[in-house]
């Protein structure tokens, strides 16, 4: 049976779709057959990020309401034979999905043999929104470590909490904390809320703290998840994270200030 995750967050721009992207491709590169959705109804940026704008003939929209299969709609990853891309509607309007429309589509899935679906959401708490979380079994909430994007995502927790269909049978969806656009150095000086800061206000653990990194609008230029990135932090942090989503123990890694050595001081290094 296919888990459903879904990656939302109260606050745009906050790195869902690059998240959502890293993390499909991430399960993906360790032999998990993952189908990806973009529920952004309007705007689709998904496509662009996983390299497939180009090939994006049927949209997840023509599935709901009949129009393609949802075998035309998927996209296949050329770089991952187990990879999945399911685009969103850019000239539809957000009510052109339903909730009954939705399920169709994430049982469809769920018979082809899918180990993940993840839903990227669209910020806030519009339907889309909801109807991205609605059946996840597992929330990634991202968040900015600064007060607004923190705050906007309590209102959604308490969404998860409350309006999901795991809620409404008396069950939670499974909630993980990730942190990017994270930067010790400013945490240091109290311009960034801490890795603990954060977890403390929203009672959530972090699975994953993606370091500030000029490489996420680099790999977005270039149609390439971030974690493909080799020698990236960035990479290795949504590496770290997604190792964390499948149980296994590893330290947290960027959330400290490197310290220069003795000669890096004298020299300059």
């Amino acid at each position: 049976m296919a888990e459903i995750i879904v990656v939302t967050s109260g606050k745009g721009g906050v790195g869902k779709t690059t998240t959502s992207a890293s993390i499909a491709t991430g399960l993906a590169r360790r032999g998990k057959k993952v189908a990806v959705i973009d529920f952004d109804v309007g705007l689709r940026n998904l496509d662009l990020i996983m390299g497939c704008e180009r090939r994006v003939v049927y949209d997840f929209v023509n599935v709901v309401q009949g129009e393609a299969t949802l075998k035309q709609s998927l996209i296949k990853d050329k770089r991952f034979d187990s990879l999945f891309v399911l685009a969103a509607s850019q000239t539809r309007d957000k009510d052109a999905l339903t909730k009954e429309g939705v399920e169709k589509v994430l049982k469809e899935l769920d018979g082809e043999g899918f180990d993940y679906i993840v839903c990227d959401s669209p910020a806030g708490i519009e339907k889309g929104a909801f109807l991205a979380m609605y059946f996840a079994d597992r929330a990634i909430v991202v968040v900015n470590p600064e007060v607004s994007s923190v705050r906007d995502s309590d209102r959604i927790l308490g969404l998860l909490a409350s309006k999901t269909k795991k809620a409404e049978e008396g069950g939670r969806v499974q909630e993980a904390l990730l942190l990017t656009r994270y930067s010790p150095t400013r945490v240091e000086k109290g311009e960034m809320l801490s890795v603990k800061d954060v977890e403390d206000v929203l009672g959530l653990k972090a699975i994953g703290v993606i370091p500030e990194s000029g490489d996420v609008l680099s790999a977005s230029n270039k149609g390439e998840p971030v974690i493909l990135e080799a020698e990236s932090d960035a990479a290795a942090a949504y590496d770290d994270a997604i190792a964390r989503l499948l149980g296994e123990e590893r330290p947290m890694r960027f959330t400290t200030v490197e310290k220069k050595g003795f000669f890096s001081k004298i020299f300059g290094g």
